[in-house]
């Protein structure tokens, strides 16, 4: 069974930092296109990085390019989301996903004050 464990959220000042971890259960990272998505209030999820098994990182936001990094851990089996110089506009749940599976974990919140 493929399972996703989000943490590392919390309520962060503007221009903050902090990393998110995702710990999978039922697949390999190293194996999978991994992605993070978030969703802010009253708006639409939306795909912000992937990682692909080839290590390869892709953001899918220009707003997050330069201030956030993907990368994973094969021996923890865990993915993370760096992110530095946090702006209110990214708060939002954060939520890691498979490409291959149509699973979503509980999620993060990250809250960025002004």
């Amino acid at each position: 069974q493929v399972q996703f464990v989000e943490s590392g959220g919390g309520l962060v000042q503007s221009g903050g930092s902090t990393r998110l971890s995702c710990a999978a259960s039922g697949l390999a990272v190293s194996r999978n296109t991994m992605r993070w998505y978030r969703q802010a209030p009253g708006k639409e999820r939306e795909l912000v990085a992937s990682i692909n098994p080839f290590g390869t990182a892709t953001y899918w936001k220009n707003s997050v390019e330069g201030r956030f990094t993907i990368s994973r851990d094969n021996a923890k089996n865990t993915v993370y989301l760096q992110m530095n110089n946090l702006k209110p506009e990214d708060t939002a749940v954060y939520y890691c996903k498979s490409v291959t599976y149509d699973t979503w974990g509980q999620g993060t919140q990250v809250t960025v004050s002004s």
